[in-house]
């Protein structure tokens, strides 16, 4: 099979296979993942039982997901740095699904999502997802970075509050009407935490933060013996084994009820998971394989639904910690797994006196920097305004409808921008008669090509930029634009690099025009792509080939 083929096998490389072929690694490199696995299996286990947790999890799901997509992922990713678990992309997603859905909708839906995301890496999508417009990403990644901060309220309190309102609006009211009964210590252990960790962030950034300040705060509340809400006396614990692997119930109903989460998930866990391998590529110089990466995500979603877990994507924190930290290839993503496993087995009584509120202020802090507040203002105040409209319609609708909706409008808005962009460049260039060599055009950075002396009654125009249904508009309006109608017809398509089914049909009506008024139409400098499409579509059969031509002079000279 050939190597440039979509379904070569060298296209699927897991790159913990290229281990030793395509990179060097040595004993020394395999001790610098080993620190770097350790290290971001540290930073990872108190991320992952509070994103959990936030999302309406228990905290063992969190880690059922940080063990066993972590590991799938490393081993299986396009990325040699990227580190996968839980994030708070999902959050609320995971919150909404499971309020409707239940757990087991929840677990249906990954698995959905992982089918999905198999897919969109085998049919090679993982290269398009990154052209999705920043306003998008950014639009939705505030919203949910402010959903997140809402969410944390309750336990940052201490609140008593019997279920909380997913509802963004009636959640603020239940916050204000129950706010006498907060907890005064729960209000020194959460912004305590919060303190900790910028404090640890300004002095010694080489330190996770949350570690520290979720250890402190622990310490503290254990030692003091503090009334505060733990995950012992909210969750009972957390299991010291993994569950036994299960697939949920369903039938067609379930399935097309949690169709459309399922989708959203996946779309969320290829942009998150691809966004973070750039960010990678940028802080190593190498470059990952996007559609091996996305199949990576699909196995470890799969697993970790299987196991229990919840929805799991590519962490860019954890990824750069793990890059800072030494790592040499995918095996330290696979030692944070097991690190966490271990931690799991052998230290899971310790998670119990872990103070929720502690896990709060993490949350608020990440969702802090997720939010990314400054290129959010940046944007309403410096881009286009159609930029601005983007941002802030996916803004509102993540905060105020559903993030499903965000997702699915935000892909939708992106399709069109790009469209509309892509018309933007596009053109339809009228030439006027020349003198000698001198070019159609009026404006001298206007002028690609030159072109020989030729009649009045001959028009010349050229199309620049791809000739899809976007721009097939332009050359019926052109057809308005001719006050006299010529003898002949020459139109350039040097500068057409594809053509698609409604240009083609443009293209015949323009033929159909052309005959009707006894005007001889030429095809001049016809590229690769537009070539064979025009071929199979029928369209050269019905031209003829003596009007198919490889430049402008040789039209001319037909014409004589």
């Amino acid at each position: 099979m050939d190597n440039k083929t979509l379904f070569s096998l060298g296209n699927f490389v897991p790159r913990t296979f290229e281990i030793g072929r395509k990179f060097p690694y040595s004993r020394e490199s395999l001790v610098k993942d080993l620190i770097a696995g350790l290290t971001v299996g540290i930073v990872a286990l108190p991320l992952a039982m509070a994103f959990s947790i936030a999302a309406g999890g228990s905290p063992a799901q969190g880690l059922y997901t940080a063990i066993l997509a972590g590991f799938f992922i490393s081993f299986l990713g396009g990325s040699r740095y990227q580190i996968a678990g839980p994030t708070g992309a999902f959050v609320v997603i995971i919150f909404g699904v499971i309020s409707r859905q239940g757990m087991e909708g929840l677990i249906l839906a990954t698995i959905l999502a992982g089918l999905i995301l198999i897919f969109m890496g085998l049919s090679g999508l993982g290269k398009l997802i990154k052209f999705i417009p920043y306003p998008v990403t950014t639009g939705f990644t505030t919203g949910i970075g402010l959903l997140i901060f809402s969410q944390q309220i309750k336990d940052f309190f201490g609140l008593q509050i019997e279920k909380v309102s997913p509802e963004f609006f009636e959640k603020w009211a239940q916050y204000i009407e129950s706010f006498p009964t907060f907890n005064p210590l729960t209000l020194v252990v959460g912004p305590g935490t919060i303190a900790v960790i910028l404090f640890i962030r300004r002095f010694f950034p080489r330190i996770p933060a949350s570690v520290v300040g979720v250890t402190i705060a622990t310490l503290a509340c254990y030692l003091l013996k503090l009334p505060v809400e733990t995950i012992g006396s909210r969750f009972g614990g957390i299991p010291s084994t993994l569950p036994v692997p299960s697939l949920p119930s369903f039938n067609w109903a379930t399935v097309k009820a949690v169709f459309p989460d399922a989708f959203t998930i996946a779309m969320l866990a290829a942009i998150e998971s691809l966004l973070s391998a750039v960010v990678a590529d940028g802080m190593t110089g190498d470059r990952h394989n996007a559609n091996m990466e996305l199949v990576a995500q699909g196995v470890g979603n799969i697993a970790s639904a299987i196991f229990g877990g919840i929805p799991a994507t590519g962490a860019i924190a954890r990824t750069a910690t793990n890059i800072k930290s030494g790592a040499q290839s995918p095996v330290s993503g696979m030692v944070h797994a097991i690190t966490l496993l271990l931690f799991m087995i052998f230290l899971a009584p310790i998670a119990s006196v872990i103070p929720l509120a502690s896990l709060s202020a993490v949350l608020m802090v990440v969702a802090w920097d997720m939010s990314e507040v400054h290129r959010f203002v940046r944007i309403i105040k410096k881009s286009p305004r159609s930029d601005m409209m983007v941002l802030l319609t996916t803004f509102v609708l993540t905060v105020l409808i559903d993030l499903t909706v965000a997702v699915e409008v935000g892909v939708v808005l992106a399709a069109f921008l790009f469209l509309r962009r892509m018309v933007e460049t596009a053109e339809i260039k009228p030439g006027v008669p020349s003198v000698g060599a001198e070019l159609v055009y009026g404006n001298p950075e206007d002028r690609p090509h030159e072109l020989p002396r030729h009649p009045k009654d001959v028009e010349i125009y050229e199309i620049t930029g791809p000739f899809f249904f976007g721009v097939a508009d332009l050359l019926q309006d052109t057809l308005m634009t001719l006050k006299k109608k010529p003898r002949a017809f020459i139109l350039r398509m040097g500068q057409v690099p594809a053509v698609d089914s409604t240009g083609i049909a443009a293209l015949e009506s323009f033929l159909a025009y052309c005959r009707k008024h006894a005007i001889q139409l030429y095809l001049s400098e016809v590229r690769e792509q537009p070539k064979k499409a025009l071929e199979r579509s029928g369209f050269i059969a019905s031209l003829g080939e003596n009007y198919l031509v490889s430049k402008v002079e040789d039209a001319l000279e037909s014409l004589k």
